[in-house]
């Protein structure tokens, strides 16, 4: 599709746009934090505990007397980082085995998406919890842990795609041309799959930030004195009644943050839709 086309697809959506923009704003925060946070988000005075929305907290003050906004701001690289990491890690493999097995099918189809079956027969929270508890919690360790629990159904997308695009008589004459698998795999069935590894990864990127939100609130993720927005909404839990803004900030970002990337997902598979041209 060309890019023009693209382009104009998505943005005469009006959801779309409100997605592109809540994206883009919190990439906005996420790369800019270190000029536009207004306070120190690892350190805080304890005399300044628990201060609600003022001219010095913009968005109050958690217990130790950090600026939750600078917490809030510096939350969104850890976040915008898992998502983009963790979904790498999860289009490497479930890319890699979807084709494998869509292409070459018989017993390796059936291994790898048996495979694929007891990964996604697993409740996905419940299986992070599992694995980040047999791990020293950490960063690199949540990027891994959420990565290796998206690939299933990553693969399983691209097999079903495969599986309809290596039948098709472009691909039949390379073959009957002497083509290599390799070649077949990289230049005629890789690119049908894109658009709909675009849209699942965009999708999935919400995902991995609810699942880093779910890990860090229970302490299977960040450690502290890392903001992370998980880690803040576990903080403030205890003190909703007295300093509510201490949870709401950060639980009102993940909400958005997610919101946004669903929109974009949404609007990005309609405008890759060729049936719709």
């Amino acid at each position: 599709m060309p890019a023009p086309l693209f382009w104009h697809r998505l943005v005469r959506d009006r959801w779309a746009r409100l997605g592109l923009a809540l994206v883009a704003g919190l990439a906005v925060l996420a790369l800019l934090a270190p000029w536009l946070a207004p306070g120190d988000p690892f350190r805080g005075a304890l005399s300044a505990s628990l201060r609600g929305p003022s001219d010095g907290f913009l968005l109050g003050s958690d217990a130790q007397g950090r600026d939750v906004l600078s917490r809030v701001m510096y939350g969104a690289r850890l976040s915008l980082a898992v998502g983009l990491i963790s979904q790498s890690i999860a289009l490497s493999l479930g890319v890699t085995l979807g084709l494998i097995a869509g292409y070459y099918g018989r017993w390796v189809d059936s291994v790898l998406m048996r495979v694929a079956d007891v990964t996604l027969a697993f409740p996905s929270l419940l299986l992070l919890i599992a694995i980040a508890a047999a791990l020293k919690p950490s960063l690199p360790a949540v990027f891994v842990v959420i990565g290796l629990v998206g690939w299933a159904g990553m693969a399983r997308l691209v097999r079903g795609q495969v599986l309809v695009a290596r039948e098709l008589e472009y691909v039949q004459a390379a073959r009957a041309l002497g083509s290599s698998d390799a070649r077949i795999i990289a230049r005629h069935l890789l690119p049908n799959v894109v658009a709909p590894v675009i849209v699942a990864a965009t999708l999935g990127i919400g995902g991995a930030i609810m699942a880093e939100a779910a890990l860090s609130f229970i302490g299977l993720g960040a450690q502290p004195p890392t903001p992370s927005w998980g880690a803040m909404v576990a903080e403030g839990r205890d003190l909703l009644r007295v300093a509510p803004w201490v949870s709401l900030v950060p639980g009102i970002a993940i909400g958005l943050a997610v919101l946004g990337l669903n929109l974009l997902g949404d609007g990005l598979r309609d405008a890759l839709d060729v049936r719709a041209i």
